[in-house]
């Protein structure tokens, strides 16, 4: 029931990264589109100014984004997995920048300052400063820069709060990308750097710190995700030790070992199950976890096992990289960067179909609805993939410019965020 409620939800709106419950799966509705160009089933097109990989977010009838603006000309970003990513930090003077525009016209509403200056930290070619996704609970929005702090705005563009965490360097200078989650009163943000990583709860109307944990941790860029699995609620944190689960207090439920050595995927939960993943490319370690509700102390698996009392199911090598994978009508989908898809059984890990190739390098993560499955690589093309036992590639669909931003779903069309613009497709009354 819950997660019918969560899927009903996010047809209207789209409050965070991967929708209101982290899946990036929808009802299905007719006006949803699957087909679509530059100019075919576009209801408008608007430009964004700056850089930025933050996905968009739908409430109220407005779509909010975050970008940054440089005074100096920008190299632009190879496509694909590559080394020789890492930059010094640049000199020249940033504009950090939150945007809404109606989602009804595409028109941009209005565009508010946050920070201004030289940025205190390097940054991966790949990466921007303004890669973490904002989030609404349709009253107010959350925008998070890891390296500019916490700021809170009424729809309208009214400032209300700012928290200004602590700045830390990242690993390798690759700069930040978890986004924050609001649940009821409170804005939960995770900032696992190299220096001093911690899990911190506001007070959503105020800002106030209510509490922060400690974690050991070296830099990840996983967003967190709360479980309310009818039991309890849980704030789920995947890292490079350890996976944590924290109650609402922030006191320790659960852990488990095994991750990868760089952890991004988002956790999130079908089925009763809680699926958790990593797998940073050059590491053998690139697990999927499916846990059961109710764990409590260390969970990790011993060696061998494949499933323990809390563990329903354990793969060591089918975790991606970048995305985050998708549990669509009975299956668990996993879209690889370097372009492949895998499928299996979500209640029991059972393999489907293994590595079947789609052309292209993907950062965004895939999403589904109406018995597709979508998956956008950095080129702009969709590639749209029949659901169910048996793998076909149904079309493509192309944008022709350059995509690394999760889409939005909302009010039955599609919003995508390329490098410099932003479409609203389908939903057509």
């Amino acid at each position: 029931m819950i997660h019918g409620i969560l899927l009903a939800f996010a047809v209207a709106d789209w409050p965070q990264f991967r929708g209101a419950g982290s899946t990036g799966v929808v009802a299905d509705d007719p006006r949803l589109p699957d087909k679509w160009s530059k100019t075919e089933n576009v209801q408008w097109k608007s430009p964004v100014p700056g850089t930025g990989w933050s996905s968009p977010v739908v409430a109220g009838g407005r779509i909010f984004l975050t970008s940054v603006v440089s005074s100096a000309e920008k190299e632009p970003p190879k496509k694909g997995l590559y080394f020789g990513g890492n930059r010094e930090a640049p000199t020249d003077e940033h504009r950090w920048i939150v945007l809404a525009y109606d989602l009804a016209s595409g028109k941009m509403l209005w565009e508010r300052e946050v920070h201004r200056g030289v940025p205190a930290m390097a940054r991966h070619l790949k990466n921007s400063y303004a890669s973490e996704t904002p989030a609404t609970d349709g009253e107010r929005l959350y925008a998070y820069f890891g390296s500019a702090g916490i700021y809170c705005f009424d729809f309208n563009g009214k400032l209300l709060w700012t928290h200004q965490a602590p700045l830390h360097e990242m690993r390798y200078g690759w700069a930040t990308a978890a986004s924050p989650v609001v649940d009821e009163g409170r804005v939960y943000v995770v900032n696992d750097n190299d220096k001093d990583s911690f899990l911190l709860a506001l007070d959503k109307k105020t800002g106030k710190e209510i509490w922060r944990v400690k974690r050991d941790e070296k830099s990840n860029w996983a967003t967190p995700f709360v479980w309310n699995s009818g039991r309890r609620k849980e704030i789920i944190t995947c890292g490079t030790n350890r996976v944590r689960s924290y109650d609402t207090d922030g006191k320790l439920l659960w852990e488990l070992g095994g991750m990868s050595s760089i952890v991004i995927p988002t956790p999130f939960t079908a089925h009763g199950l809680l699926y958790i993943t990593s797998g940073y490319v050059g590491d053998q370690t690139r697990p999927v976890f499916a846990i059961r509700p109710g764990a409590s102390g260390d969970i990790s698996l011993k060696p061998g096992e494949t499933s323990n009392r809390s563990v329903a199911w354990f793969h060591p090598q089918a975790g991606p990289y970048n995305t985050s994978p998708a549990v669509y009508r009975g299956l668990y989908y996993t879209l690889f960067d370097r372009g492949f898809v895998t499928a299996h059984d979500a209640e029991t890990g059972k393999e489907v179909y293994g590595k079947m190739r789609v052309d292209g390098a993907f950062t965004a993560s895939p999403w589904a609805y109406n018995g597709k499955l979508f998956a956008l690589n950095e080129d702009g093309d969709t590639y749209v993939i029949q659901a169910g036992q048996e793998f076909k590639i149904l079309g493509k669909n192309s944008l022709d410019e350059m995509c690394m931003a999760t889409p939005a779903i909302a009010q039955g069309s599609l919003i995508i965020r390329t490098a410099g613009h932003l479409y609203r497709i389908g939903g057509k009354p």
